[in-house]
């Protein structure tokens, strides 16, 4: 054989595992997902990321008023076990590695897929996967939270108590830094209020007593991350591996934990949604591939799961096609480059270690400062995190403003020709089955009529009595779900043991940023209309429905209230009925409404027609969201004044806006 014969036959460098291929889908109901995920598995996805409509996220069944027009919309209504058997029918649980993106009904949904686990035959000691399960992140960011701090964190606590003993394969808790950074977070902040989070989380199963000590390092290796990346590269790479080596550090010096591979930082990554854009979608794309490389690139800090969003999320919800899209992205990174062929490419790099070193010591004196106030919940109680929040959110939106901050088809570079992606009849997007919430309803009702009426009310009584004796709820809630309960009746029946809670909204106490000279017109005009009108204009802020992303929402009422109107604004979750009725009795000159789940036009609507009937026909309605255009002409049609959509980044031309649609409104009923 010749020496060219013989290299021919050498092996090639060994390559390294790729991380799960994973897309974040749900929509509609159970069956239509079901057939998402058999799709999207048959063309190479190798975990699932499960996303729950906010209904079954807050802990109501779809025919509760408060789930009007939210049901199906942001991900899969699951109201009962026949629901998750449905969602995953055909589909191996024993075999599958499922993520599931639930907070405050987390205990629920992890009992659902058990108990729909044990329907398949298989025992819960195969299961993997991960529940989401931080309720931190929900008070500051989501909104999807339902309990006090107290409560949710004990509910937190009796999940990984069970898991780690039960479920020995399955992340009983994924701390979520990732919808921080939606809402704003600097690196700083994202890294600094993850770990607090992680701190609170640990220390409440240290103190519940569940966990023996002996077993505690078991219970440190079982605990996940789930990262944001965003578009700042450099910077992105090296707060990855700051996160690590904090977390092994936090590791041995807080909880003495010596085993090496129970202190490894464990985490997936959804890569950034928030700085995706409706103009140009496009170029989202490339957006995407970079802010992937970020959790890929460095292979001692490297995803062990990725999840991207699709290059259409600005505008609506992606099609089976645009998932398919960002999977073969993942696969090309994977597959045809040399990437997992390596070592770690920045061991060694003197300009790495440096970032390296000044984002940790920048955490370092964050994580003193939660410390200081008595750790992560209460600093969720005295809004400290919350505010810091809608801080930095608002000087990255002045930042895009003023220009100093570039995004490519916003506020440069925006000459463009038509997208031939959005030249389609559907728009380039998915819109949701109209018919799917009546659908939810009557399969719910029809569940409850067939179920043995005897074995619920036994099921939930044994819950209440396990949450009232602080007792673990795991294995009550199985039960419950095996009982054929609810997802409303197991949140209503902790409900009346926990209560509900109203987190700080941010907004109160937050510093201004710098709105420029565009910021000193703006209260030139209201001062000239508080004056015409003989008391200070007036806005009420709202957010109707289920929707607990208040981003927009809290900057609007920040640069309303810094404009110089007087804001009302009282949170998320409020009934149309609510809003109605505070425009009223706050004698408001306008209302803006805030919705991001794609239920506008139900609840917009509602909105409009109690402010009639209230007798308030002429006082203008302004709304803001992910609003299609044939959305934003039907709701144009009902009375609305102004769309806008994430495309309307000028807060400051907003206001202007709103200024003049106030002033014309009011001489109009004059």
């Amino acid at each position: 054989m010749s020496e060219k014969d013989e290299k021919d036959k050498e092996p090639g460098p060994r390559r390294d595992q790729p991380w799960l291929f994973r897309t974040y889908s749900g929509h509609s109901s159970a069956a239509a997902s079901n057939a998402l995920y058999r799709t999207n598995l048959a063309r190479g996805q190798t975990g699932l990321s499960v996303a729950f409509d906010l209904p079954t996220q807050t802990g109501y069944d779809a025919d509760h008023p408060l789930a009007q027009g939210e049901v199906g919309k942001v991900g899969v209504p699951i109201g009962h076990l026949g629901d998750m058997m449905r969602l995953f029918e055909g589909l191996p649980l024993a075999r599958l590695n499922t993520s599931m993106t639930i907070n405050a009904t987390a205990p629920w949904l992890f009992a659902l897929y058990i108990a729909a686990a044990e329907k398949q035959g298989a025992a819960r000691a195969e299961l993997s996967g991960t529940v989401q399960n931080d309720i931190v992140k929900e008070y500051l960011s989501r909104g999807t939270y339902i309990f006090p701090p107290g409560p949710s964190l004990k509910l937190a606590v009796d999940v990984i108590a069970f898991a780690y003993r039960q479920t020995p394969k399955w992340n009983p808790t994924n701390v979520c830094s990732y919808h921080l950074q939606e809402a704003g977070a600097t690196p700083v902040q994202e890294v600094a209020f993850a770990l607090a989070t992680a701190i609170a989380i640990l220390d409440g199963v240290k103190s519940s007593g569940q966990v023996p000590e002996r077993e505690f390092a078991q219970v440190v290796g079982r605990i996940s991350f789930f990262v944001n990346a965003g578009i700042r590269l450099v910077t992105e790479i090296c707060k990855i591996r700051a996160f690590a080596e904090l977390w092994d550090e936090l590791c041995r010096t807080r909880w003495g934990i010596v085993e090496e591979k129970y202190r490894r930082f464990r985490y997936g990554v959804q890569v950034n949604s928030l700085g995706l854009t409706e103009q140009q979608p496009e170029n989202n794309v490339y957006r995407i591939l970079l802010e992937m490389l970020a959790v890929t690139l460095s292979k001692n800090a490297r995803a062990r799961a990725v999840q991207l969003p699709a290059w259409n999320e600005a505008l609506g919800l992606p099609r089976p096609w645009d998932q398919q899209w960002s999977l073969r992205l993942q696969q090309i990174v994977a597959y045809e480059t040399d990437l997992l062929e390596f070592g770690d490419i920045f061991d060694g790099s003197a300009v790495i270690a440096g970032k390296v070193a000044e984002l940790k010591r920048a955490v370092g004196e964050e994580l003193a400062r939660i410390e200081a106030l008595g750790g992560a919940v209460a600093a969720v109680e005295q809004s400290y995190m919350k505010r810091k929040l809608v801080e930095s959110n608002s000087r990255r939106l002045a930042a895009i403003e003023s220009g100093e901050q570039k995004v490519v088809g916003v506020n440069c570079f925006t000459e463009t020709a038509a997208s031939p992606l959005l030249a389609g009849a559907d728009g380039g997007f998915l819109s949701p089955d109209g018919a799917a919430e009546q659908a939810q309803i009557e399969s719910l009702r029809a569940w409850r009529a067939l179920r043995q009426q005897s074995d619920v009310a036994a099921a939930l009584a044994t819950l209440t009595a396990a949450a009232g004796e602080d007792r673990n709820i795991m294995e009550p809630s199985i039960a419950c779900a095996h009982a054929g309960v609810t997802t409303g009746e197991w949140a209503q029946a902790l409900r009346q043991i926990y209560g509900e809670y109203r987190a700080p909204t941010g907004v109160g106490r937050a510093s201004a940023a710098a709105g420029g000279t565009g910021l000193v017109a703006v209260r030139a005009a209201v001062e000239r209309l508080s004056a015409r009108l003989g008391r200070r204009l007036k806005m009420l802020v709202g957010k109707p429905g289920l929707d607990g992303h208040s981003n927009g929402a809290e900057q609007i009422a920040v640069r309303a209230r810094d404009a110089g109107f007087e804001v009302v604004y009282e949170g998320i979750r409020l009934t149309p009925a609510q809003i109605a009725n505070a425009a009223l009795e706050e004698g408001v000159h306008v209302v803006g409404l805030s919705i991001l789940s794609g239920s506008h036009v139900a609840l917009v609507g509602d909105v409009v027609a109690r402010l009639r009937s209230s007798g308030l026909a002429n006082l203008p309605v302004v709304v803001g969201g992910i609003i299609p255009p044939g959305d934003a002409a039907a709701l144009a049609e009902v009375g609305v004044a102004r769309v806008y959509t994430p495309k309307d980044y000028d807060l400051n031309a907003i206001m202007a806006d709103i200024v003049e649609v106030v002033d014309r409104s009011t001489r109009e009923a004059a």
